[in-house]
């Protein structure tokens, strides 16, 4: 009964904000306008993609979910046959990225279809050890979302480099013996650290610009999902939407008790902020944050299931303003009703899920810039394959 109420409330929110705004419900790129003076949604990019498991790019070189503190608990599945990613026919992907009612745009996105190419073994976390699917080799995918703060650059950066820094540590790390997991949480600590020291080595930006970091490296049969900053990533399966990441804000009470055990303050201005300053308690870059803003990632670990609906990575421009259950019963509720039609001529379900809620958090006063990113984990339809996409 709750989760019908909230769909009528929001059905009603979104009716309003459409007739009010003269946003249509399938914003394209042409569809993004100046709605007022103040500034209000114009378009920086929007664009859908299929990744079917048969486009497996060149190989760079050559798989249970790991509970986290303040993580909902994810039921470990049963050992399968056959790799749960051999069921799906592959994912689809739809993202959004506006400027919103800033004056400028800070945010910058990733998707970058089989970023790696492995056997599920090879990988880590397989559902089926030792099956005959496991030992195929197949496209290992890469979302990611960076909200930047002082500026664009720290987080454009981040889009154009992080990906082929965690492939790198990752074939590093191929040669060790250390078991899947903890070598996956080897590889994004040092890929955020690295990274984190190109923009210093490399003059990207002054060391007041600095970017959240939340991404996904996506397997056949893992979900793994690296946060840094206020950016968030959960996944909406069955009725439930799992958050993947925890948000890292000065005010939560571990990151608090390190940044007091540097000597550093926590003071509330506009909510609480490290001297008063920034609003999350890691970063990459914001150097003169230090040792205060760390780089470092929290990671989890999350096993595919047959009831998995999708993704949605994003930054905080939806998230203060829509509830991690709001968001996802809006997008399973527009999945669902998607995925029964079969034009082409439609936007993907993913991207009208990312249409939606870009424009559900403009109508409810969103400050910031808004970028999401879905990821359809249960893709169907056929469409032409798109190219990596770095914005």
């Amino acid at each position: 009964m709750e989760e019908d109420d909230l769909l009528q409330r929001l059905d009603l929110e979104f009716a309003s904000t459409t007739s009010d705004s003269v946003i249509s419900s399938t914003l394209r790129t042409e569809d993004f306008r100046n709605l007022n003076s103040s500034g209000d949604i114009s378009s920086i990019s929007s664009g859908s993609g299929e990744i079917p498991p048969a486009a497996v790019t060149e190989a760079v070189l050559s798989p249970p979910p790991l509970h986290r503190a303040g993580l909902g608990d994810c039921e470990t599945p049963a050992v399968r046959e056959k790799c749960i990613g051999r069921s799906n026919k592959g994912v689809s992907w739809g993202h959004t990225s506006v400027i919103g009612r800033r004056k400028e745009m800070e945010d910058a996105v990733a998707v970058i279809p089989g970023f790696m190419s492995r056997t599920c073994d090879h990988f880590g976390g397989c559902t089926a050890p030792g099956s005959r699917s496991s030992d195929k080799i197949s496209p290992v995918h890469f979302f990611g979302v960076y909200d930047g703060h002082g500026g664009s650059q720290v987080a454009k950066f981040c889009a154009k480099r992080m990906h082929d820094v965690i492939a790198e540590e990752w074939n590093r790390e191929m040669a060790g013996e250390a078991e899947w997991q903890r070598r996956w949480e080897t590889v994004f600590a040092n890929s955020f650290e690295r990274t984190d020291n190109e923009i210093l080595s490399d003059e990207v930006a002054p060391e007041m610009v600095g970017s959240t970091a939340s991404v996904v490296v996506l397997s056949g049969c893992q979900i793994i999902a690296s946060n840094c900053g206020d950016s968030r990533v959960v996944l909406c399966r069955r009725t439930q939407t799992i958050p993947l990441s925890v948000d890292q804000k000065p005010d939560r009470q571990d990151e608090l008790l390190r940044i007091e055990g540097e000597g550093g303050k926590v003071i509330n201005w506009n909510g609480a902020r490290v001297f008063g300053v920034l609003a999350m308690s890691r970063a990459i870059g914001d150097r003169y944050l230090r040792p205060w803003i760390i780089p470092v990632p929290e990671i989890t670990f999350t096993a595919r299931t047959d009831e998995d609906e999708c993704l949605i990575l994003a930054s905080d421009g939806l998230w203060d303003v829509m509830s991690n259950e709001e968001v996802g019963e809006v997008a399973r509720h527009i999945l669902r009703r998607r995925r029964r039609s079969l034009s082409v001529e439609e936007p993907s379900p993913a991207q009208a899920v990312a249409d939606s809620l870009t424009e559900i958090a403009y109508g409810r006063n969103s400050k910031d810039n808004i970028s999401i990113i879905v990821v359809d984990l249960k893709s169907k339809r056929k469409r032409q394959q798109r190219p990596p996409l770095i914005s």
